[in-house]
């Protein structure tokens, strides 16, 4: 257990860890017997509707049922005997098989299934196509095999390990600037180009699986093998992440394996008259402040069906890993839900679910033994120590952990504090508080804090005169301190990662505005549930600076090898006069926090060497005042007093709210 080792303070701990540790070596070979986890998750293979050997194979686990029909397009939605299904074993699989001619591609159907007190139309558990009727909203599967299938184009893409992550968090629908929702096809055709001029290297794709209300945002999940049809077909999803790889950006989704829609027509509520067929009984069913259903992760069908399904998205979509969803609900029985996670005894008691800790913990083992190169990153809010530490070392295997802290403690900063009253030590020790051994996906605001209800950065900065300053030649003292700190921020989150960083699309250029999906109370409009990429394109509008900012800093850490790793050397924090230094490498970050005062020749003491501007938050092309000379070579002096051998004072001119990056010749 060296998570143990390498962090005395879980020593007390150590029972617990190796007894989740081992539950999950004794739960993978009682699944797996004489094979492997990958084996193990074909269960897409099995179940679902396929064409094999000239004919249609139609098979489903429900226990519950008494018979099962398919009804559709093709018996004018009626019982048929010709279509129902045999009980083929006393685990509760049926099975049908058909002839050719009995099914064709664009059919639509459902499973009428009986049980012993009822019946109900139901959607199959594995379908892998569902789509909803325009006129009626009646969602339904589909028989989908086309006369062409999809060939990935790059079959041999890996991940540049040597690089930081740099995530480009986005939503297929709302990539538009129309207002519809988007399709996959004008996704990889208009969005992807900016994401790699912008020098991200990861998309992370929010909504893939079907769900019933767009409004959920992917999260109350129907059918977990079906790419969401509102954006397109398969085949085009597959081509947005062929497309993606051909520019050498990886391609992740957020999986949601944390709860289900309760809805019973479209999901997994009721499949079979057994309302805990994949989930709780009792009080444990329901999440208490999602009103979804929550996966009793104890049952090996449970395990098998969302195994199966993440082997399905790496191996048939070419998925590059997945970004878990509500990972501290499942870990905990309140669901996290008025902890105060105050102390190691709060990660280390009776108040977590076993089963779901080994759930996680088999996941991310079958998904790098499905590809050694994925990546796993988890939503968890609690700071559960481990998380992020390989499996062998007693953690749970995920790749990273998404640094939650940061954008509340952002929001909270600007929200209560003038930034005159900003402490330094305290911004500093807030963007690089985590676990030695855990890398982390660090973040100023991701698409929670662009949601109705919460305010984006540059909106809790600039607020209303975002409408009537944002122009280059209108602005005023609100607009400039926004966009000064906005890239000040951004830039401060950016360079102090452990492992990588996000962003959500169109934050990069402060988007004015929040995202309200079609809803009842705004008229079903899709006006706020899209990207107005022309404010960013207009360069007579401030968007652009940010832009201009981002894109050169982004870029910057993308072409810089090893940078994550590198190790952060303080050299300053002074609240007083509102300034931070550190190093990375060969790297020197400047930062004068300070709203009114500039400094001239300011001196820190950093590693001898001569330094050479990267980049200037203060230059015209980002909105700055243009004061700093990045022509300048700025050349270390020594100092027998109070400097060391290996470092010198580098004076600077220091304008008031403005980043420098360094680079120093070797």
């Amino acid at each position: 257990m060296r998570i143990v080792d390498k962090d005395p303070w879980l020593k007390p701990y150590e029972k617990t860890i190796k007894e989740r540790h081992n539950s999950a070596v004794v739960k993978e070979s009682q699944l797996i017997g004489d094979g492997t986890l990958s084996d193990f998750a074909l269960g897409y293979m099995y179940y679902g509707l396929h064409f094999i050997d000239n004919e249609w194979i139609f098979r489903e686990w429900a226990p519950n049922a008494t018979a099962i029909y398919l009804i559709g397009d093709f018996n004018e939605w009626r019982i048929d005997e010709r279509y129902r299904a045999s009980l083929i074993n006393r685990h509760g699989d049926w099975q049908l098989r058909l002839p050719k001619s009995s099914l064709r591609h664009g059919q639509h159907y459902k499973m009428l299934v009986r049980w012993k007190d009822g019946e109900g139309e139901r959607i199959p558990a594995w379908c892998r196509r569902v789509v909803q009727d325009p006129v009626t909203g009646i969602f339904s599967a589909q028989v989908w095999k086309p006369e062409t299938e999809y060939r990935f184009a790059n079959t041999d893409f890996k991940i540049a390990k040597d690089r930081p992550l740099l995530i480009y968090e986005c939503h297929i629908g709302m990539a538009q600037e129309k207002e519809d929702v988007g399709t996959y096809i004008e996704f990889k055709d208009k969005v992807l180009p900016r994401i790699k001029e912008g020098g991200y290297n990861c998309i992370q794709i929010m909504a893939v699986q079907e769900h019933p209300y767009y409004g959920s945002f992917g999260y109350h999940v129907s059918n977990f093998f079906a790419p969401s049809s509102r954006f397109g077909t398969p085949e085009e999803l597959k081509e947005l992440i062929d497309t993606a790889h051909s520019m050498g950006i990886a391609v992740i989704m957020d999986i949601v394996h944390s709860h289900a829609v309760a809805n019973e027509n479209e999901g997994l509520g009721n499949l079979s008259g057994d309302k805990s067929q994949y989930f709780h009984s009792g009080e444990r069913r329901e999440h208490s402040a999602w009103g979804s259903l929550c996966f009793d992760y104890g049952k090996d069908q449970v395990l098998h069906f969302l195994l199966s399904n993440c082997k399905y998205w790496l191996e048939e979509y070419h998925f590059d890993g997945f970004r878990f969803d509500g990972v501290t609900s499942m870990i905990y029985y309140s669901h996290g839900l008025g902890e105060s996670f105050g102390s190691y005894q709060d990660y280390f008691n009776d108040r977590q679910d076993g089963d779901a800790i080994c759930y996680l913990m088999l996941a991310n083992k079958l998904i790098h033994e499905c590809n050694p190169n994925a990546i796993t990153i988890a939503e968890e809010v609690s700071g559960m120590p481990g998380l992020a530490a390989p499996f062998a070392n007693g953690g749970y295997g995920f790749n990273y952990r998404m640094a939650m802290n940061i954008p509340d403690y952002w929001i909270k900063i600007i929200k209560e504090l003038s930034d005159d009253n900003w402490s330094m030590s305290g911004i500093y020790w807030e963007i690089t508080n985590r676990r030695s051994d855990e890398k982390t996906i660090s973040y100023v605001e991701s698409h929670d804090q662009a949601l109705v209800g919460d305010k984006t950065v540059i909106f809790r900065l600039v607020d209303s005169d975002m409408y009537w300053h944002f122009s280059k030649s209108d602005g005023n003292l609100v607009t400039a301190r926004g966009i000064a700190l906005h890239k000040m921020i951004r830039l401060i989150t950016a360079t102090t990662i452990n492992g990588g960083y996000l962003n959500f699309m169109g934050n990069e250029f402060g988007h004015p505005e929040w995202i309200d999906f079609p809803r009842e109370g705004n008229g079903w409009s899709y006006k706020y549930a899209r990207r107005q990429w022309s404010l960013v394109d207009n360069q007579e509008l401030c968007y652009s600076w940010l832009n201009n900012f981002d894109k050169k800093l982004i870029n910057l850490l993308g072409k810089s090898r090893g940078f994550q790793n590198k190790k952060l050397e303080q050299y300053c924090l002074n609240d007083s006069d509102k300034v931070v230094v550190y190093g990375r490498g060969e790297y020197l970050f400047v930062y004068n926090f300070n709203p009114v005062r500039s400094f001239t020749g300011y001196g820190v003491l950093v590693p001898h060497g001569e330094y050479k501007i990267l980049l200037n938050s203060d230059n015209n092309d980002f909105g700055g005042n243009g004061l700093v000379d990045e022509n300048q070579i700025y050349q270390t002096i020594s100092d027998t007093v109070y400097g060391a051998e290996d470092k010198g004072w580098l004076k600077m001119y220091l304008p008031a709210r403005t980043a420098l990056i360094l680079k120093r010749k070797r």
